[in-house]
């Protein structure tokens, strides 16, 4: 789907007020919410940070199920690969600093309750969520995966949500950032090998052409960090997915989101999906999976419970345009 960039920014301004979640891994969560049991999402939703989580939970579908290939409905179990964030509410630990919890865990095991299959999480860092995928150690991954064109020429993918990504800077910054003149001359932070890092060097490089300054890159990898040299002034800002900015913008009131943008950049609305290895034969199962839950309501509940509502897609989609390849 093709959108005009005034269009998409619109859209995900939207996004930024309506859309918003849970917490982070759980030392964090808790230092940063002020709470061990829970805290409150802008949504007013109230977001559970234990691990006892009274997942939603749906039937198994058998004509869905059966299109999981052999080898894993023999083996019974779903591998699923996730990249653990400090942030909520996407990936993250409870309080009691074991559980996996957040939307994308709930989403995991919603698909296995359709294909019959047992979730099993594997959390790892974000470069190896691809090096086991290639290498066939996990089934799937689910962990805010934007697709992309250069990725779909080794993985497969089934989209089950918007991908809106979101500046946050320290509250009263007094700028707002809707494209990439907004951006020059600024130090802003973002996470390596992510696709927030590729709009960000995409940015600096039209705005060199365009004879302006150049972006002061830096790079992160925890939140902790990244929130200590926002508060110091070290950087202007820190690019990353929307849901997480904005939570931890209302839940601290020191930060707040001063501007997003779709994913997959100006002219195609960003989508997070279900990623596989290429050719491996699972994302149609996970595709109807998908479709499944969007019909029964029982996802639209899951983003409902982490404030993530607005995020929703109508269907899910088999490789779909994606961010397209910089030359």
């Amino acid at each position: 789907m093709s959108l005009p960039r005034r269009a998409l920014v619109t859209a995900a301004a939207l996004s930024a007020v309506l859309v918003l979640g849970a917490c982070g891994s759980s030392s964090d969560a808790t230092a940063d919410l002020g709470g061990t049991k829970g805290s409150v999402a802008p949504n007013g939703t109230t977001v559970n940070l234990t691990a006892d989580q009274k997942r939603v939970t749906t039937a198994k579908v058998d004509a869905i199920a059966a299109l999981v290939p052999e080898e894993i409905r023999k083996r019974g179990t779903l591998q699923v690969v996730d990249s653990l964030g400090t942030v909520p509410p996407l990936d993250f630990h409870a309080t009691d600093d074991r559980t996996i919890i957040g939307a994308e865990p709930d989403l995991a095991y919603l698909l296995g309750d359709v294909l019959g299959l047992k979730v099993e999480l594997n959390p790892v860092s974000w470069e190896n969520v691809f090096v086991g995928l290639d290498s066939g150690k996990y089934d799937v991954g689910i962990t805010n995966i934007t697709v992309t064109e250069a990725r779909k020429e080794k993985y497969d993918f089934a989209t089950y949500r918007l991908d809106i990504l979101g500046f946050e800077a320290k509250k009263g910054a007094g700028w707002k950032i809707t494209g990439p003149k907004d951006v020059a001359g600024r130090t802003i932070a973002v996470a390596s090998g992510t696709n927030q890092e590729k709009l960000l060097i995409s940015w600096n490089e039209a705005n060199l052409k365009a004879g302006l300054k150049p972006v002061d890159i830096k790079y992160f990898q925890n939140s902790s960090d990244y929130y200590l040299a926002l508060s110091s002034g070290r950087i202007d800002a820190y690019l990353g997915p929307n849901p997480t900015a904005a939570f931890h913008a209302a839940q601290t009131g020191e930060t707040e989101v001063v501007g997003t943008y779709s994913g997959a950049g100006d002219q195609v609305l960003g989508k997070i999906a279900a990623t596989t290895k290429k050719d491996n034969g699972l994302v149609k199962a996970l595709n109807g999976a998908i479709n499944e839950v969007l019909k029964n309501g029982s996802y639209a509940s899951v983003l409902k419970r982490w404030g993530l509502s607005e995020e929703i897609v109508q269907s899910s989609e088999i490789n779909p345009p994606g961010l397209p390849k910089t030359s």
